[in-house]
């Protein structure tokens, strides 16, 4: 079952995530939020792709936008109105692939 984490277990988390990642990710909104910059549209399309199957995978999606070569992402758990567990396990799939 999803729950919804606690602000003492976003911020540990939060830590442990940006402590194993070499791009930063923050709450912004209300979700966990990184922006990446790419060397160009193809090489940011290609890593959405890769993110595609993992979030399918997952059965958990992002919420994202592409402009030429950055990607936004937010992800948040709609089920729990909030951040959990998934939204940082997809996080560390995402970095392991910067």
């Amino acid at each position: 079952m999803k729950e919804r984490f606690s602000q003492d277990m976003i911020d540990a988390s939060l830590k442990a995530l940006n402590d194993a990642s070499a791009n930063a990710w923050e709450i912004k909104e209300g979700k966990l939020y990184t922006e990446l910059r790419f060397p160009n549209f193809v090489s940011a399309f290609g890593f959405m792709t890769q993110v595609a199957i993992i979030a399918e995978k997952l059965n958990h999606h992002p919420e994202w936008s592409n402009v030429y070569n950055k990607v936004q992402i937010y992800l948040t758990t709609h089920d729990v109105s909030g951040i959990s567990k998934l939204d940082f396990e997809l996080a560390h799939e995402i970095t392991k692939l910067i």
